[in-house]
């Protein structure tokens, strides 16, 4: 079985209560560039966090609750709108990283393959991210794509936490009942449970202990060695 433990540390984080370790107020969030090739990223001198899930898990609408900016990450009627890894600066100091949504059908297998091969080469050789937020539909029971992918994090040892998104979509009592699924379903191939938390971009929940969790990782971050 996958040692979560043996790539990431966050056991001091009480993610899924209503404890955080330190308040951050955003005073600025920008959008800063997209790309689709790895070598026209920002230097990698600031700490950044990704965001990914499956297409139409309310990502767009989660990074723009947290940064309280309406309209910074373009939300769409359409699944897979994203197709670009594109970056946001928050408060001059650190970045958010919105991904493209994995598994949208309509999308022809060439674009998919496309897709995949530059998320994946991001994700694993991004020398300042400190770690992959994974969103999940709380609505929904465990699906194969989102333990796929947190089977693939755990293979290449990466930092991954859980977000479930749609909380205030339906009772507490129904979350709490899918969130247990998915943990059960992750524990068939890791040892432990991701840190999660549990969010709605309506009601604003989760967001302080998010952006506190992200706090707390960036007042350890160091410049990493990279090559220019």
């Amino acid at each position: 079985m996958k040692q979560l433990s043996d790539f990431t540390d966050f056991s001091d984080f009480r993610t899924n209560s209503n404890h955080y370790l330190c308040h951050m107020i955003i005073k600025s969030a920008e959008f800063i560039c997209s790309n689709t090739q790895i070598s026209k990223l920002p230097p990698p001198v600031k700490a950044e966090y990704a965001f990914i899930g499956r297409s139409n898990v309310g990502k767009s609408s989660l990074i723009n609750m947290l940064t309280s900016k309406k309209g910074l990450a373009k939300t769409s009627q359409t699944p897979g709108k994203t197709q670009l890894i594109n970056h946001f600066l928050i408060n001059d100091n650190w970045y958010i990283v919105d991904l493209p949504g994995y598994g949208y059908a309509r999308a022809s297998k060439s674009k998919k393959a496309d897709w995949s091969k530059f998320i994946h080469t991001y994700l694993d050789k991004r020398e300042s991210l400190q770690c992959v937020l994974v969103l999940i539909d709380s609505r929904l029971e465990p699906q194969k794509i989102d333990l796929e992918f947190c089977n693939w994090l755990g293979e290449k040892g990466l930092s991954f936490v859980l977000v479930f998104t749609k909380a205030d979509k339906q009772s507490n009592l129904k979350t709490d009942q899918n969130v247990a699924l998915f943990k059960k379903a992750l524990l068939a191939t890791f040892d432990d449970m991701p840190q999660y938390f549990i969010t709605s971009s309506e009601t604003q929940l989760g967001r302080d202990e998010i952006l506190g969790f992200i706090g707390s990782i960036n007042q350890n971050f160091e410049i990493p060695d990279y090559k220019s």
